[in-house]
């Protein structure tokens, strides 16, 4: 391998920094009409009646549509893989408006002033109905966020609108119950995680026009182009070959572009004035009518012997989809499929089981972890507490318990650990934070006191049976290859990391690729970026349509060459005739390619997988605790991550900080709050605090590659698993500094301060 290993450069790194024009709304259309959105300040109301006779006398607006003016098709704005598991719960808009922020009106005019103006001008009157607000009373409450006959699920995933149930399933392996009781010791404990915000530094954001053969075409930040193409002309009822999606470059995702957030807005708007339009979400509106993740209360069970043997695990978690279902079924199912198999040395049984409600709270989606965050937390904080329990080092019991190469994960779908370096991770971790030296804590003699906590967790590589893949590359006549993907690189890097694939499949360097897409016009069908997919299914893409492309590029300069495939030598650059010693070179073949010859010098493969390979990552903190206000220091962070082959360094070091960043702050900082009315009070970067660099402390990051052997040059994803460790790894070290475990997040000061005042 000459360019996978290396840290290559992002192929975007020179445009970004130089302020180029590459976002959405730098490209975008001048004459957009402006699209603003009226928002629902009632958490469950009918509306009565709109009167928008004023607002339309004002100049300038170009349009206002009601529930009375768009489609009655109900869609999924969840960006998954058709037949969706999320319910086809939504409207355009609906007379039925299910949460604070909930989508009243379309406004659209020449510009922000008289689109801001008119919406003053809207008048409404509503039914404000009782609200379903606490998700604990959301089941079989006999108030219904979805009461409509034409509600659907489109996969069995035990879903009752008129329970407000969106989800139920129960997964179990071998008799739970049998090993329970046969268990030295139980330890069954309830956590409460959250929604927070992926507080993305581009909100969502959408512009529109119509092409000139009559097609909508919607430019978006998006990290899913082909499922935007079905969610719009599902909703407005067109064909899927009257909608072009693509994406420009994107400002960060984190799993809330999975969702059609803003686009449906102006797609209905330039579908019906057929002039081009935009959406910019504010901050406030990505805040309160964004996808972020969703609240979940988690019960584990563990069940042990006394020499620390963990014989069986219980999951249960009650998630909160909100108002709508999107991502709810997949998230909360990976609660216990993303946890569980972590201990898989000596498990006998499990159950998973789970519950997603609707409640007249901001939908919730997809964010980095999807799921997997919360049951990791819940789970890594039992085993640290049940090794206190039994006297055992929480290194030790994790290294008694954990996965480890070649075996099979019962709860895993029996999926082989065929690349797994958990151990070593986990060792080196321990080694890096100095645990044998530091746990469980030193008192410093001031009024804190400094301690250490660690966990581990594993994600996965794809949905597998599902996610497709798909890439196409050709030979230009200068030498140079077109590598066009519908993947979407949100600052992940994955235009660089497959073009490094590219090149060593072609003997190139990756500057000799160029990546276009994604659109759905050009780019193969890819189910887009997400679900940590990408380096791993389209890779493996790539992958196979470069090998394919330089055997073809190598039968074409057999052809030129007058010899046999065997007899030609080809570096990359030059093709040679080993016998006659004539030689063509790498341009010499595009040309020809584009003259007299029926072979094309171009492949489209695909690739999707039965499996899906988990990374794996063990972090430890070193804390220094506050015990007078709680106030809680990060001073060191080590984190090491078995991501398989690392195809560039740099990007993946990345990953990882970014991951434990967003994980640090959703542990510490992050909270989502909402008044008895259903108002949420977070809905500014002023009132919603995410750290910043300075509330890290010192971030390190290591890597044990392990060889995945179905993935392309043994990869394995990384994109989520980052953000797993850092909740549960600080639980542990809040509790090895006070003596009290926190189970509910964010773990404040606050909250550490009355604990150990005992008033908690």
């Amino acid at each position: 391998m000459g360019e996978v290993g290396q840290p290559i450069r992002k192929k975007d790194a020179m445009a970004l920094v130089t302020g180029k024009p590459v976002y959405m709304d730098d490209l975008a259309p001048k004459d957009c009409l402006i699209v603003k959105v009226l928002r629902s300040p009632h958490a469950n109301a009918i509306i009565e009646e709109i009167n928008c006779v004023n607002a339309l006398k004002v100049p300038g607006i170009e349009a206002i549509y009601t529930w009375k003016d768009v489609p009655k098709n109900r869609f999924a704005q969840a960006g998954q893989t058709y037949p969706e598991w999320s319910p086809y719960d939504r409207l355009i808009l609906d007379q039925h408006v299910r949460f604070v922020g909930d989508a009243v009106a379309i406004v659209a005019g020449e510009d922000e002033k008289c689109v801001d103006l008119a919406m003053k001008r809207i008048k409404v009157t509503y039914q404000v109905l009782p609200a379903v607000l606490d998700y604990h009373t959301a089941k079989d409450n006999p108030v219904l966020v979805h009461p409509e006959d034409n509600w659907k699920s489109m996969f069995p995933v035990g879903a009752d609108n008129h329970r407000n149930l969106c989800a139920h399933m129960e997964d179990e392996k071998g008799d739970v119950e049998k090993v329970f009781a046969d268990c030295d010791l139980t330890l069954e404990r309830t956590f409460h995680v959250p929604a927070v915000n992926q507080a993305m530094m581009e909100t969502f954001r959408t512009c529109c026009y119509i092409d000139t053969y009559g097609r909508l075409v919607v430019l978006s930040s998006t990290q899913i182009v082909f499922h935007v193409r079905r969610i719009i002309a599902t909703a407005l009822g067109i064909p899927k070959s009257k909608v072009r999606s693509l994406k420009p470059r994107i400002g960060g995702g984190f799993g809330a572009k999975q969702t059609v957030v803003a686009e449906i807005y102006p797609a209905f708007v330039t579908w019906m004035t057929k002039k081009p339009s935009k959406l910019l979400y504010s901050r406030e509106e990505s805040q309160i009518a964004g996808s972020p993740r969703h609240e979940m209360e988690v019960t584990v069970k563990v069940g042990a012997s006394h020499d620390g043997t963990i014989r069986a695990i219980e999951v249960y978690n009650l998630s909160n989809t909100g108002a709508y279902g999107d991502h709810g079924p997949t998230t909360a199912g990976l609660t216990g499929h993303k946890s569980i198999p972590l201990y898989t040395a000596n498990l006998e049984a499990y159950r998973h089981t789970f519950d997603v409600v609707y409640t007249n709270i901001c939908a919730a989606g997809a964010y980095r972890g999807y799921g997997a965050t919360q049951g990791v937390f819940a789970l890594e904080s039992v085993v640290s507490e049940l090794a206190g329990q039994i006297g055992m080092d929480p290194v030790e019991i994790r290294m008694k318990n954990m996965v480890r190469q070649g075996m099979c994960m019962m709860a895993y779908d029996n999926e082989i650990a065929a690349g797994c370096r958990l151990d070593d991770c986990l060792m080196r971790t321990a080694e890096m934070i100095g645990w044998k030296e530091k746990f469980p804590c030193r008192d410093m003699g001031n009024g804190k006191v400094r301690s250490v906590g660690i966990a581990m967790a594993m994600q996965g590589s794809c949905i597998s049976h599902v996610d497709v893949g798909s890439a196409t590359i050709m030979l230009n006549e200068d030498g140079s290859y077109k590598l066009t993907i519908a993947a979407a690189d949100m600052g992940t890097g994955c235009d660089t990391i497959l073009s490094q694939m590219a090149a060593d499949c072609l003997n190139v360097t990756t500057d000799d690729i160029f990546v276009s897409g994604a659109d759905t016009d050009f780019s193969p069908y890819d189910s887009g970026s997400y679900a940590s997919s990408t380096t791993y299914i389209t890779g493996q893409a790539v992958v196979r349509a470069s090998t394919e492309l330089e055997k073809r590029i190598r039968t074409l300069a057999a052809r030129m060459l007058s010899c046999e495939l065997e007899d030609v030598d080809y570096d990359g650059h030059v093709a040679k005739n080993v016998k006659t010693g004539t030689s063509v070179t790498i341009e010499d073949i595009g040309f020809q390619a584009q003259c007299s010859n029926d072979f094309a010098l171009q492949v489209t493969e695909s690739y999707t997988s039965p499996v899906s390979p988990p990374p794996y990552m063990a972090g430890a903190v070193e804390i220094e605790l506050d015990k007078e206000t709680g106030h809680v220091e990060i001073l060191d962070y080590a984190a090491v991550v078995d991501c398989g082959t690392v195809v560039n360094p740099n990007l993946a070091r990345v990953q990882v900080e970014g991951g434990l960043g967003q994980g640090i702050g959703m542990a510490l900082f992050e909270n989502i709050q909402y008044s008895e009315r259903g108002q949420l009070y977070n809905n500014s970067l002023m009132q919603y605090k995410i750290p910043t660099r300075l509330d890290y402390g010192k971030l390190r990051v290591e890597f044990r590659p392990s060889f995945e052997p179905t993935g392309p040059f043994g990869v394995k994803s990384i994109g989520e698993i980052v953000i797993n460790t850092p909740a549960p790894a600080l639980a542990d070290a809040i509790y090895n500094a006070t003596g009290h475990w926190m189970r509910d997040l964010p773990m404040t000061g606050e909250k550490i301060a009355m604990a150990i005042a005992g008033e908690v």
